[in-house]
């Protein structure tokens, strides 16, 4: 069963209303499958299932209310654990951590607590086009 198909079944299953949690978009865009990413890591689900986001906006901001977990030195991913304890893994475009950080501004801290919503990593959408492999961005459950 794909990332879809669960929130799916979470959205039209009342009963499930008692363990579901509300995941929201972490960047503005298009949704994509994430077996259309192109690294194999991500394609092939080995980090975890999810989705992949086509980016249009200028932010990462955090899909849940939870904790920051790491922040990636250069700037280009997250993870946060929901309050609910489910872990999530952004990862902004493919090869963007050869950019060493250009392009990212970090907004929140390790461990800080977060509302869905509030604003993890600013970037700079045109530069990254320029400059990375691919601006797809993978959304993972971990």
């Amino acid at each position: 069963m794909g990332l879809f198909d669960k929130l799916k079944k979470l959205v039209s299953d009342d009963s499930a209303d008692a363990g579901a949690i509300e995941i929201i978009a972490p960047l503005s865009g298009e949704i994509v499958n994430i077996e259309d990413v192109p690294d194999v890591v991500f394609a092939e689900k080995i980090v975890g299932d999810g989705i992949a986001i086509k980016p249009a906006g200028n932010k990462m901001v955090a899909p849940v209310n939870g904790t920051i977990g790491k922040i990636f030195e250069t700037n280009h991913a997250f993870s946060i654990e929901s309050d609910d304890g489910v872990e999530l893994f952004v990862h902004f475009g493919i090869d963007t951590v050869e950019l060493k950080g250009e392009g990212f501004t970090r907004i929140a801290e390790e461990g800080q607590t977060v509302k869905a919503g509030d604003t993890v990593i600013e970037f700079d959408l045109a530069l990254l086009e320029e400059k990375a492999k691919s601006t797809l961005t993978p959304v993972v459950i971990s």
